[in-house]
């Protein structure tokens, strides 16, 4: 599971052997949340969220939205489609 950005302290990975749609899990603080990247335009949309209260989720969402087309090209080069 690699690492493909950092959020203020949270990793922002892609499970190498994951499905589809594209998405993201992002991991810090005991917490964890899973986003959907809506490729290749965004913006990024909540699938499940393990612990994180709402504030941290927008912020979140809205760091993600900053890099939609950098964490849909990671997940093509990863599995072969977005």
């Amino acid at each position: 599971m690699p690492t493909v950005l950092r959020i203020a302290g949270l990793r922002v990975t892609i499970y190498s052997n994951d499905h589809r749609p594209a998405h993201v899990h992002v991991i810090g603080k005991g917490h964890e949340a899973v986003f959907h990247l809506n490729c290749p335009q965004g913006p990024a949309s909540l699938r499940e969220n393990f612990g994180f209260a709402q504030h941290e989720l927008s912020a979140i969402q809205k760091a993600l939205g900053e890099h939609i087309p950098q964490l849909c090209l990671a997940w093509e080069e990863m599995h072969g489609y977005a």
